[in-house]
């Protein structure tokens, strides 16, 4: 066993000092701009997920494990205790496959933070809005850094980076859905029980022997904890979470992006289509580039040539294409067999900051191949998505469970947080009554 040094703690330390010394004043107001909107994302997707037969299943289990009611669940009347409505919150975010993504990072942040903070704000501390926005800002910094550290090593050894869970778990698996919330529910009680004087690891990125870096990556060397604090303060990651335009991964949207563009050129039948070729990094093979298997609506949003079938014969891949039976429909089966997900070297060698470049190459039956090229998809950080498209997004979401007088009541707050002088203005229009 490696000799276990607790002095040296120079970036855990740090990470700590940024974190308990941020204050609203220090965040710049291009990142206070974006913090709203993404918060107002991850409020639009755990609404529209809290209907869904995974999240009723845990609401419901949670709701009979114990009495106490003090905390809402987004998108319902309900209330379970803090630590249980962190888990239930925190799974609808992430419940769809429709939230935000840190692909540096490897990380869905909103689904991670929010329910933590948003059950503190609730039920434990009084937060201004100024506060609340600081408080989201420190956790969407620290969240992507260290997945940064990690790099692909995180998910490459099988974790659910970023939240608590094994990758095995999106093959059919509803579980897969559940990861951020409970990565959600610890850090709630992580914040009480340090509230509280309990105390943690207090190197735990930098111990030889079980901690954090060594033992994600079962390495002594495949991370870079100077990510970890590269920056810190200066250059905000929260500028690097893309949103979803797609109801599917992360990893399948650039292709779904290229195929768009491919077919805006050159207009083609299925019955021109001869197959499709994807060259992606070795992520995008072992994620999402396995032969489609009908066992469940993760399996489908997760696969990326059921994803491209979807796309060419439904036109759009979001919550419409994924209505009870698109998961055995034989027209998608058969189309998504003609899709081929291969590796490319050259991509992988890139990095995981390109872990999601793709090159596609659509051929026809005529001999044509039409190719294209994509390393980032709409919504990413280098092309983010206008203030009125994710309030559109917000509101086809929330569609079937507010009133229109409910989402712009909601929208307004969300958006003007830093004018509320209570952050429980906004908790209190996540519930419907």
């Amino acid at each position: 066993m490696a000799e276990h040094a607790g002095a040296d703690n120079a970036y855990t330390r740090k990470m700590a000092e940024f974190v308990s010394s941020l204050t609203y004043d220090r965040i710049p107001a291009e990142v206070c701009e974006r913090i709203k909107l993404l918060i107002l994302d991850s409020l639009g997707c755990a609404i529209y997920g809290a209907d869904l037969e995974w999240c009723r299943i845990l609401r419901d289990t949670c709701a009979a494990l114990d009495v106490t009611r003090t905390t809402s669940v987004w998108g319902t009347g309900q209330q379970l205790s803090s630590p249980h409505a962190a888990l239930v919150n925190g799974t609808q975010v992430q419940g769809f496959e429709l939230d935000d993504v840190h692909r540096q990072g490897v990380l869905h942040v909103g689904a991670v933070t929010l329910p933590a903070l948003i059950a503190v704000a609730e039920s434990h501390a009084s937060l201004s809005g100024r506060e609340f926005l600081t408080a989201a800002v420190a956790g969407y910094e620290i969240g992507p850094r260290v997945g940064k550290c990690m790099g692909q090593e995180h998910i490459g050894q099988g974790w659910h980076s970023g939240s608590a869970g094994l990758m095995a778990a999106q093959y059919g698996a509803m579980v897969k859905r559940m990861h951020a919330g409970r990565s959600s529910q610890s850090g709630l009680y992580g914040a009480l029980l340090a509230r509280a004087g309990f105390t943690g690891i207090v190197d735990v990125f930098e111990a030889p022997y079980g901690g954090f870096c060594t033992t994600f990556s079962r390495s002594t060397d495949r991370f870079d904890r100077d990510e970890l604090v590269a920056g810190l303060g200066e250059r905000f990651e929260t500028m690097r979470i893309s949103l979803k335009f797609y109801s599917c991964v992360g990893s399948n949207h650039t292709t779904l992006d290229a195929i768009r563009d491919i077919r805006a050129r050159r207009p083609f039948t299925l019955d021109e289509l001869d197959r499709i070729v994807v060259h992606g990094s070795q992520v995008t093979v072992d994620h999402v580039g396995w032969p489609y298997r009908p066992d469940s609506m993760t399996t489908a949003q997760l696969n990326l040539p059921f994803c491209v079938a979807t796309l060419l014969i439904e036109g759009d891949v979001s919550v419409d294409q994924f209505k009870p039976g698109a998961i055995d429909d034989p027209e998608r089966i058969a189309l998504s067999r003609k899709v081929e997900v291969v590796h490319d070297p050259a991509i992988t060698a890139l990095g995981s900051a390109y872990r999601h470049k793709v090159r596609v190459e659509v051929r026809l039956r005529d001999g044509s191949v039409h190719t294209e090229t994509r390393e980032a998809p709409r919504g990413s950080e280098q092309s983010f998505a206008s203030e009125a498209d994710i309030v559109a997004k917000f509101r086809s979401l929330t569609r079937n469970a507010l009133s229109p007088a409910h989402q712009a009541a909601l929208i307004e707050a969300v958006l003007r947080l830093d004018k509320l002088t209570d952050a429980r203005r906004m908790t209190e229009l996540l519930r419907v009554r």
